[in-house]
């Protein structure tokens, strides 16, 4: 059984940084797509950026340049760096596996999700 746990949440200030880390069990690491969603209160579940087996990164045009996705193949744990936040980044943030890289903004073609972290940056 595959699960995500994410952590690393919480509130900050515009400007500020946290560190996103999903805690991946039961799933085959060494081959995947995995990556990271969020929704905000009203809006639309949306992807954030995405990993792939090979290490390529795929990013949403309003994170590039802030946020970072890596992987800590050993520790099967998928991370996400989030700097300069905006309060427009406010939003759950959800873990999740086994997506297509080529399509991985797609949910309906994403398997595994996580429960989601919840981010709050005020202004």
């Amino acid at each position: 059984q595959v699960q995500l746990v994410e952590s690393g949440g919480g509130s900050v200030q515009a400007g500020g940084s946290l560190r996103l880390s999903c805690a991946a069990s039961g799933y085959t690491y060494s081959s995947y797509c995995m990556g990271w969603f969020r929704q905000a209160p009203g809006k639309e579940r949306e992807g954030v950026a995405a990993i792939d087996s090979d290490g390529n990164t795929s990013y949403a045009d309003s994170v590039k340049g802030r946020f970072t996705i890596s992987q800590d193949n050993a520790k099967n744990t998928l991370y996400l760096q989030m700097n300069s936040l905006k309060p427009e980044d406010t939003a759950m943030y959800y873990c999740v596996a086994d997506c297509i890289f080529a399509l991985w903004t797609r949910i309906g073609l994403t398997v595994y999700w996580g429960q989601g972290t919840q981010v709050t940056v005020s202004s």
